[in-house]
């Protein structure tokens, strides 16, 4: 309709490849939607992911990471949700430093068949950004 303006956060998902991309590939393949301004990266392992890219996703425009964890599943350790947990402490931590609200950081376990799930994590966080970050 000509007028309607629906406008999306820019969110960068990190995804695990055995774990939660075969959820956010399932989520297309039963045409389950999302913003489209949603892009993800794939990492081995959720508690692979450094501060600074997280950082840096910032500084290119995101308005939102979320990291897709593993939980329980993770087949490189049982802590990886510890691990990851404690990652996301730690940037919250530097972004409060640098005066980004740390809210704009999210994580949340996604197994292989969470298709759903991920994609009422997308919506429900597009919301929150778009009402809370300008």
């Amino acid at each position: 309709m000509p007028g309607i303006s629906i406008k999306s956060a820019r969110i960068l998902v990190f995804s695990t490849e055995k774990i939660s991309d075969p959820a956010i590939d399932m989520a297309g393949l039963l045409k389950l939607h999302y913003p489209p301004t949603v892009y993800t990266i794939t990492v081995p392992c959720s508690s692979s992911i450094k501060p600074k890219w997280i950082l840096r996703a910032y500084e290119k425009g995101f308005d939102g990471v979320f990291i897709a964890a593993d939980g329980s599943d993770c087949p490189y350790g049982e802590t990886c949700t510890e691990k990851t947990g404690k990652l996301v402490q730690r940037t919250h931590e530097i972004m409060k430093e640098k005066n980004i609200e740390p809210a704009r950081l999210k994580m949340a376990a996604i197994c292989s068949v969470c298709s759903e799930s991920f994609v009422k994590q997308m919506k429900n966080f597009n919301e929150y950004l778009l009402k809370n970050i300008s």
